[in-house]
């Protein structure tokens, strides 16, 4: 499987895991919060952020009506219906273009999660290398035809998906013209416990629907992502927010900056110990090869005096002969005078 260009970037086997820092609406609508995480997530070490790219009349309809309704045991219930939440926790359009702009400037990729036609052709308008389409709407062909047909990388999220519904949505971005697909196993639970997270999952949608797979994680805390990165995925998206001073919308479940920017380090120090199938000793290994256990004399040892278990004995260090040879050993005799802590070689042994 050929590996997908993004930018200066690869997301592929053999590649770093690709980490994306999810912004969401936890700029709490204030356009210099956007900007300061969009930043805090480059010093974080993301390799990109994405935004949601939404109004609320592009995502739901303005109805008090039930099925509208967020559920009173709802993460989200106090904002009452689905208009009131997007209304307050989209991303306005017009922020784009200065978005964009600091983007270029920090050097970080800026993307976005599209929810109907119009925020395609929204996005269109900037310097957009790669889409992601949300859990909710991988049900929705024509935004999914639409996104193929502009030939970009589109990565998806499955939370709500069956797998007859994430083939539906793969076979349709394909007919449509895109080539790049990257799956994201998702559990649409906020926050996720870890125990719903099925992390096995990753490999199998990387070999049933041969594309690249990863993780968007909204499990608290950065260990469900390490795990991720050693179970194979190459991408990780994970929500962001500046720190825990402020309640936003889906701060509940974000990571601070601080906490982002370590998991980064982890999922770097992971990937360097993951490595290869090697039963070779390390360098570092061959520094301490001498800890291994070898024969030693345990009692003083005449010249003619034959070796038995009570005058020789398997120890650390490991300079004398490794103690598989101790049945060769008992029974002969001692070459010269031997005492506690000499190291057997042959030399000294009859």
């Amino acid at each position: 499987m050929n590996s997908i260009e993004i930018g200066d970037k690869h997301i592929g086997e053999g590649h770093p895991a690709y980490i994306i820092a999810e912004l969401s609406g936890n700029h709490g609508g204030k356009i210099e919060h956007a900007l300061d995480l969009l930043r805090a997530a480059h010093e974080a070490g993301a390799d990109a952020v994405k935004l949601q790219v939404y109004r609320p009349d592009t995502i739901t309809l303005n109805s008090d009506k039930p099925d509208f309704a967020i559920p009173p045991d709802n993460a989200w219930a106090a904002y009452k219906n689905l208009y009131n939440l997007y209304e307050y926790a989209h991303t306005p359009w017009t922020w784009l273009p200065r978005l964009f702009q600091v983007a270029a400037e920090l050097g970080i990729e800026l993307f976005g999660s599209v929810f109907d036609e119009t925020s395609v052709d929204a996005l269109e308008n900037h310097p957009v290398k790669v889409y992601k389409i949300a859990s909710p709407e991988i049900v929705d062909m024509a935004l999914l035809e639409k996104v193929a047909k502009t030939g970009k990388p589109v990565i998806v999220s499955t939370g709500l998906a069956l797998a007859c519904d994430i083939d539906e949505a793969v076979r349709c971005l394909r007919t449509h013209g895109c080539k790049d697909i990257v799956l994201l196993k998702c559990t649409t639970a906020y926050p996720t416990p870890p125990d719903e997270v099925n992390l096995k999952t990753i490999q199998n949608l990387k070999e049933t629907f041969v594309c690249h797979a990863g993780l968007s994680d909204h499990t608290v805390g950065i260990g469900v992502s390490i795990a991720a990165v050693a179970l194979g995925a190459t991408v990780i998206e994970k929500h962001i927010k500046l720190d825990n001073s402020e309640v936003t919308v889906d701060s509940f479940f974000s990571l601070t900056v601080g906490e982002f920017k370590s998991m980064v380090s982890e999922i770097r120090s992971a990937e360097k110990a993951i490595g290869r199938v090697d039963y070779d000793l390390t360098q570092g290994a061959l520094l301490n090869k001498h800890g291994r256990r070898s024969l030693y004399v345990s009692a003083p040892i005449k010249k003619g005096q034959i070796f038995s278990a009570d005058n020789i004995k398997s120890v650390r260090p490991g300079y004398g002969l490794e103690p598989k040879y101790k049945p060769i050993v008992l029974g002969r005799k001692a070459t010269k005078d031997l005492d506690i802590g000499d190291r057997l070689s042959w030399d000294v042994i009859a």
